[in-house]
């Protein structure tokens, strides 16, 4: 599960890291190579709002088994896509993945593992997303200027049927179970209003958060002037850092729960106004993205921890909901991102990310505090 997880990543996020030449090959702006992760969002949406209903009436290890084997052949699909179209279809693939995977993951864990040891399985999992930042972004990279951004995308083909076969043989059958009336309904959690309001926080936080990072390459090509060298440098400086992020995480959680994921959107919209700053000197562009590493990929720790404080009995209903409003906002803030960076240039992209960043906080502080008055 933990390599599939790490295939997924890589596969998802894969363009941030070869923007540039894929929209020189396919003939597009920047801006519209970009959508290419707005477009597997949308799609991870239909997906986990739907997943619960179909999980319903399938084995769970066929659905995932099914899930990866769409993971390859989405790989492929982008790697020989001729024009702009057929890769948005392979990047489409590579939502319904996204959605149905990670829908079924707390649920999966759940099913695997005895009940004290789900935190752990789901961090083993988390391992992966970590593993993938540290790695999929400088290698694709690399890859891109070795052997093109094309071999890059064929590269994740043989991994995902790795994972694949690995499954295959470790995961035991996994039938489906009863279940009560409308449990497929994901938007009944909604009623609650810490819910609602932590939702809301979590969508804000992603928004924000990949109206940057998804146009990071041009913004280091044209305004920081760095070498494809130096690019896979800084990537990986995000990816370690991310790694270490992860690995710490829990600490700052047990210290203090909310106010480290406050304190996490609040530094990065830091980051991001001071990126418009130094944009220009290498080493401080550098410094900055890799803070920026270590606290972004924290962050989904913090709130899968949230969702399971908050919902211990509705994991795969709060799952759906979580993947579904995550990919949702990923898309419009890669969306909105791109429109701001073709039209008005970076900085306005910048600016705009540290001020949705901001209100994440500011909606992350609401929900602590309905939590709190709730408990009472």
């Amino acid at each position: 599960m933990t390599l599939c997880v790490f295939a997924l990543i890589a596969s998802e996020f894969m363009p941030v890291s070869l923007l540039t030449p894929m929209a020189k090959d396919l003939l597009v702006s920047e801006g519209l190579a970009g959508q290419g992760i707005t477009i597997s969002g949308a799609f991870a949406v239909l997906t986990s709002l739907s997943i619960s209903a179909m999980a319903g009436r399938m084995n769970r290890k066929t659905l995932l088994l099914g899930l990866t084997a769409l993971m390859a052949i989405s790989g492929a699909v982008v790697a020989m896509a001729p024009n702009y179209l057929l890769y948005l279809v392979g990047r489409a693939l590579i939502g319904v993945v996204v959605g149905g995977f990670w829908s079924l993951s707390a649920a999966t864990a759940i099913r695997l593992v005895p009940s004290d040891r789900v935190p752990r399985a789901l961090a083993i999992f988390n391992g992966g997303n970590a593993l993938a930042t540290v790695v999929a972004a400088p290698l694709g990279s690399y890859l891109g200027s070795v052997i093109g951004w094309r071999g890059a995308f064929f590269g994740l083909v043989p991994v995902a049927l790795i994972a694949f076969i690995w499954q295959w043989i470790s995961l035991p059958s996994m039938p489906t179970q009863a279940r009560s009336a409308g449990s497929g309904n994901v938007f009944r959690l909604l009623q609650d209003r810490k819910v609602a309001l932590g939702m809301l926080a979590v969508s804000t936080f992603f928004m924000g958060q990949f109206a940057l990072f998804t146009y990071l390459r041009p913004f280091l090509e044209t305004v920081t002037h760095v070498n494809v060298s130096t690019l896979s440098l800084i990537l990986l400086a995000i990816g370690v850092g991310g790694f270490i992020g992860t690995t710490v995480i829990s600490r700052f959680l047990k210290l203090n729960f909310y106010r480290t994921l406050v304190a996490i959107p609040i530094l990065m919209a830091l980051i991001a106004v001071a990126l418009t700053i130094f944009g220009s000197k290498v080493a401080a562009v550098a410094a900055l993205l890799g803070i920026w590493g270590v606290v972004a990929t924290a962050a989904p720790v913090g709130w899968w921890s949230w969702l399971a404080r908050t919902l211990p009995r509705d994991a795969e209903a709060g799952g759906g909901l979580m993947v579904a409003v995550v990919q949702l906002a990923i898309a419009l803030g890669s969306t909105i991102g791109g429109l701001l960076f073709d039209k008005t240039g970076y900085q306005s992209t910048f600016v705009a990310s540290a001020a949705v960043l901001l209100f994440a906080a500011v909606l992350t502080f609401l929900t602590s505090r309905s939590q709190a008055i709730r408990a009472t």
